[in-house]
């Protein structure tokens, strides 16, 4: 049988009561009752490591540490280093929620938050742990190749369980825009996804390469917390298939997969 919301197991970190409750009603409403709550970082690592849930949502800041600092410790573990993630925070400061979508989160969600928003990080969660193979007209989903390229390990770790979750397995790896042109030489790809923001060359350079290359064939998408329109512009203007915020989920990634690689 498909996996669902409601089989969905959640950890559930934040100190306020009242908050707790409210998040706790909120999983309720959607089906979920498999959930586990604390009110610590230490607390929450404890859990994570003995339990790996499906998902973990937690507010910004904790007694004994912030998000920022959970989610690098959970990362540095191997058996909850790929353990779903969303925050939710009234945190309005982008510099620090910019780096949690940098160790590779489902969601961010504001306080009070939208419960549609919710509803599709649930889903995004359940998405990624149920394979849906994205479906193409005359191409083996098994033969295809990715090239993500993001000097964030964590980020890159992210993307690979997103294409993993759609059926691809094959994909290598670059830290830059100018590893990826390397990797090109030596390597024959289907379709790029680039982080925006990078040393040596940023995704944006590297699209503009592309497509002055031999390889302006290749589809690339991107993925950025980048918040400024001239920049963003600028990378529509190279070319890309698609543009997405670092929370991207499966199903929007696999949209974009099959929308980029069938036509």
């Amino acid at each position: 049988m498909p996996l669902e919301i409601k089989d969905l197991t959640v950890l559930l970190i934040e100190p306020s009561p009242t908050q707790s409750k409210f998040l706790v009603n909120a999983l309720t409403e959607n089906g979920i009752d498999k959930v586990d709550t604390c009110s610590t970082g230490q607390q929450a690592i404890s859990v994570a490591s003995s339990q790996q849930p499906d998902l973990i949502i937690s507010t910004m800041y904790l007694d004994d540490m912030n998000a920022i600092e959970l989610l690098n410790q959970l990362r540095e573990k191997d058996n909850t280093q790929d353990l779903n993630f969303m925050l939710v925070s009234s945190e309005t400061d982008l510099d620090m929620l910019d780096q949690v979508k940098q160790a590779g989160v489902l969601a961010v969600l504001p306080k009070p938050f939208d419960k549609r928003d919710f509803a599709t990080a649930l889903n995004a969660a359940r998405d990624t742990i149920e394979v849906n193979q994205i479906d193409l007209d005359e191409i083996d989903v098994d033969s295809l190749v990715g090239l993500i390229v993001d000097d964030s390990l964590t980020a890159r770790r992210h993307v690979l369980k997103l294409l993993n979750a759609c059926g691809i397995e094959k994909v290598v790896e670059a830290e830059n825009g100018l590893e990826a042109i390397e990797v090109l030489k030596n390597q024959a790809v289907d379709f790029i996804i680039s982080d925006y923001n990078m040393p040596h060359m940023n995704g944006e350079e590297l699209a503009n390469h592309l497509k002055q290359s031999e390889y302006s064939y290749l589809p690339i998408l991107m993925v950025t917390s980048e918040q400024d329109n001239s920049r963003l512009s600028a990378v529509k203007q190279a070319g890309v298939c698609a543009l997405f915020d670092k929370t991207i989920g499966p199903a929007s990634l696999k949209d974009a997969l099959q929308s980029a690689l069938n036509s």
